[in-house]
């Protein structure tokens, strides 16, 4: 039987998206910046990349290095999610982002999951 990962980041996305039905846009993306940050870490943590500590300088430099291990695609996602953050966006830019941060955390779930099968 297949293990599955239950991880904060799943958690923050759920959160994120019904925050999002109900209208809170910003509260919302801040949602969706953890769980792309979760995935980062999650990440990390699969390719034996550990930072001295979790700022966003860190985070950053760790998404770029997971991005050259695993391809510019982890930085686009991670960007998203960035802009997600900082950004006053209209509803099709969000979508569109929200789908970069899901992407990043699919991702981080299936390499995950891989360490999971190998145990």
């Amino acid at each position: 039987m297949k293990k599955v990962l239950k991880s904060s980041a799943n958690t923050y996305l759920k959160e994120a998206d019904e925050l999002l039905e109900k209208g809170d846009i910003v509260q919302a993306s801040e949602k969706y910046y953890k769980a792309a940050e979760e995935a980062i870490k999650t990440l990390s943590i699969y390719l034996k990349i550990n930072p001295e500590n979790w700022n966003l300088a860190s985070i950053n430099r760790v998404a770029l290095e997971i991005s050259k291990i695993l391809g510019d695609d982890i930085l686009d996602y991670w960007n998203s999610a960035t802009a997600l953050y900082t950004a006053n966006l209209d509803e099709d830019t969000l979508k569109i982002l929200i789908k970069d941060v899901k992407k990043l955390v699919e991702i981080a779930n299936a390499k995950y999951n891989e360490v999971l099968e190998r145990s």
